[in-house]
């Protein structure tokens, strides 16, 4: 933050949603949007850093000489425990839910933003299809699964200005997308393997996996896709 580092602590929770503070000024952040909410440098943002929540199989796979951040040896307290996942499914959220909400609060969805529009993409039905191709904010997209079913990466679709329509092979490991213009492959980096666009790259857009009733709370504009629909 204006080219001075800071070293965050976990302080507390709000809404189930991590509250980090700043040992340099005493600030306040919340963690999914990484804005300031208290202290000294309350309003500002930390600037979003473009990341994958995959499976390590997968990571691997793509950076097979990656490194591995390890615990620090005598920190356990500070790190969260196995069972943590499971002991915060049966807090109570404070969302407010409208009768005419379309999801669950408990909900997990896919969260994408295109030029200030976002979209809520659910994760039951994202497992079924495996892939969804839809327009956001008149971007076309692509939200695909990995082959864990939880995995998951989200891509403009269009090569040289033209949308791509891409199914999954069913079956196949890893995952692999063929595009119905070319019958070009496609593997889950976004990364044309074989056909007439081998070598071709999509580019990757950000993606949060997230529950319904957070992403409203930080996105309350978000729209929800709905099964068969491709919006503008």
């Amino acid at each position: 933050m204006d080219g001075r580092a800071l070293t965050f602590r976990l302080f507390g929770i709000n809404n189930q949603n991590f509250i980090m503070k700043d040992e340099e000024t005493g600030t306040w952040w919340q963690q999914v949007s990484g804005e300031a909410i208290q202290g000294p440098l309350r309003g500002r943002r930390l600037e979003g850093i473009d990341h994958d929540e995959i499976a390590f199989s997968i990571w691997k796979r793509e950076n097979p000489f990656g490194r591995v951040l390890k615990p620090v040896a005598g920190r356990q307290e500070d790190y969260a425990t196995e069972t943590w996942e499971r002991r915060m499914k049966k807090v109570r959220t404070v969302t407010p839910v409208g009768k005419d909400d379309p999801l669950t609060p408990r909900t997990v969805v896919a969260g994408v933003t295109v030029s200030g529009l976002s979209r809520a993409y659910p994760f039951p039905m994202l497992r079924e299809e495996r892939l969804l191709l839809d327009r956001l904010n008149g971007v076309p997209i692509v939200l695909v699964l990995g082959e864990d079913k939880k995995s998951i990466r989200v891509f403009d679709r269009a090569l040289d200005g033209r949308p791509l329509e891409l199914f999954v092979k069913r079956g196949e490991r890893p995952v692999t997308m063929v595009d119905a213009e070319t019958g070009s492959e496609w593997d889950f980096a976004g990364t044309a393997v074989s056909g007439p666009l081998a070598g071709a790259k999509l580019k990757k857009l950000r993606v949060l996996k997230e529950y319904w009733f957070d992403w409203k709370i930080y996105q309350p504009a978000s729209t929800v896709y709905t099964a068969g629909s491709v919006t503008p």
